[in-house]
């Protein structure tokens, strides 16, 4: 029984010396539901590959403890479609951030289907958890041109299980107004983001209103999100109201 007991001791901790340190681990939740078109991915894409590889977004990695993050690409739509389009990436510097970059323009469009978003929340939770990466904060990143979810997980309890593993939720709203099959919401959407979705301390909304302005709203939400700082008030970003205090364990947020 003994020997049992140091045999698994052992693998426990084999696996902790052999787990990454890192400053963030980051989901980046994209919208392939079917308001998003293939030129629309495309954007979003390029958006984050543009953002990720540059100069002061690497700054901002390489300036923290551990000088690197671990980052995932997840395509997501209806209940069961989502996609990880590009798994767990280690990033500390431009070679693996234009590795990551490419990986991302090259996998196929495989997500669709009508908004599933507690869904999408889950499978990024699942991936947080049961990777080998040891994170000093975890964030999922969730981008959306809609607030709204049909079927599955509900996401008031997607929700208020990620903040319970102490993982920040932050929202980017598309609005994109001049894409091919987007359009204006007719409700506030960074207020839905802000009351429905995001969560945990220092978690924001962010606005992307068109193509021009996307890969700037990404690019200023990455920043702040390696950085881990609570972003200042200005136009086209929103601040949960429960920002600057963690969630209560269980609570519903």
């Amino acid at each position: 029984m003994r020997a049992i007991a140091v045999f698994f001791l052992l693998i426990l901790s084999a696996a902790a010396a052999s787990a990454q340190d890192v400053d963030l681990e980051l989901v980046l939740l994209a919208d392939a539901s079917g308001s998003i078109d293939d030129s629309e991915i495309a954007f979003q894409r390029n958006g984050y590959a543009g953002a990720i590889t540059d100069p002061s977004v690497l700054a901002a990695i390489t300036s923290g403890a551990a000088q690197k993050i671990a980052v995932a690409y997840v395509e997501w739509g209806g209940v069961d479609s989502q996609d990880v389009v590009v798994g767990w990436t280690i990033i500390d510097g431009e070679k693996s951030a234009k590795s990551f970059a490419a990986a991302l323009a090259s996998a196929p469009r495989k997500a669709q289907g009508r908004n599933a978003i507690g869904n999408a929340l889950t499978i990024a939770q699942g991936l947080i958890e049961r990777n080998a990466i040891k994170g000093t904060r975890k964030v999922i990143d969730f981008s959306g041109d809609s607030a709204y979810s049909w079927g599955g997980v509900p996401v008031a309890l997607a929700r208020m299980n990620a903040l319970a593993k102490d993982i920040v939720i932050n929202g980017l709203a598309i609005l994109c107004r001049d894409c091919t099959s987007g359009r204006p919401v007719a409700y506030d959407l960074e207020k839905a983001f802000a009351d429905t979705i995001i969560g945990g301390p220092g978690s924001f909304v962010v606005t992307a209103e068109s193509r021009a302005t996307f890969a700037d709203a990404v690019r200023r939400k990455l920043l702040l999100e390696i950085a881990g700082r609570l972003p200042a008030h200005h136009a086209g970003m929103v601040i949960s109201p429960a920002a600057s205090a963690p969630p209560r364990r269980g609570s519903t947020p």
